[in-house]
């Protein structure tokens, strides 16, 4: 395990510049609008349905943080983060903003789960293999309705 060389940099930022550091559920609401309005749907289009499907499933059992799920889409020989793992976080992150995914903060690492809306969308998709090739995406943007 890799340790991070800038970890007393921010425990000491946190505990003295942004000790104080809050904001106002308006602001949050404000800065979460901004988020998705630069991340539209069509978005999901950029990732193949196997990759979307592997991200989900990821998070289905347990709660993971972004390097071991991109970890786990490694050892199962996808590539689709290999050059770019950011592209993965803006993926959890569009699916977060969508309700399948949920995260939370955990000794400095965020870790991502299945939400109940998640886990329906991967059952729903597993139920109907003979749709399976379309099924995924148009379920997605079902779901962020």
């Amino acid at each position: 395990m890799m340790s991070d060389p800038f970890i007393n940099l921010k425990n000491s930022m946190k505990n003295t510049v942004f000790h104080n550091l809050t904001f106002s559920d308006a602001r949050k609401k404000i800065v979460k609008e901004i988020i998705q309005a630069k991340n539209p749907q069509s978005q999901l289009d950029l990732w193949k349905d196997e990759t979307l499907l592997a991200v989900l499933e990821a998070t289905q059992l347990e709660a993971k943080h972004g390097f071991a799920i991109s970890t786990q889409l490694f050892q199962k020989g996808d590539q689709s983060f290999h050059q770019n793992e950011g592209q993965l976080y803006t993926l959890l992150h569009l699916l977060e903003n969508k309700q399948l995914l949920q995260s939370k903060w955990v000794d400095e690492k965020k870790y991502y789960s299945l939400t109940k809306k998640g886990k329906k969308l991967v059952i729903r998709y597993r139920q109907e293999p003979s749709k399976q090739r379309t099924l995924l995406k148009v379920l997605l943007q079902e779901a962020s309705l």
